[in-house]
């Protein structure tokens, strides 16, 4: 599970993040309601999610919560039996 916390991790810093931002962020930190993933991102990261583990998130799955931090989406993740 630790690898899968590291991709998610990689991909939103490369994705979300602006190189030259001095930002840390962690399994924790909050994406969403700490601006750093709004809701075209948020749209973003779930097809990306859907394409690398080939999987459907329904839409009522998709809430801004389950989204907010990466252990949120690990959490969501394992629902579909990725580990």
């Amino acid at each position: 599970m630790a690898e899968l916390k590291e991709v998610l991790l990689d991909y939103i810093k490369e994705e979300y993040l602006d190189e030259d931002e001095d930002v840390e962020i962690g399994y924790e930190t909050h994406l969403i309601s700490g601006g750093f993933v709004d809701s075209f991102s948020m749209v973003s990261l779930k097809r990306f999610l859907e394409t690398n583990y080939k999987i459907q998130i329904p839409d009522a799955k998709a809430s801004p919560e389950a989204f907010d931090t990466v252990n949120n989406i690990v959490k969501l993740l394992n629902e579909f039996g990725i580990q």
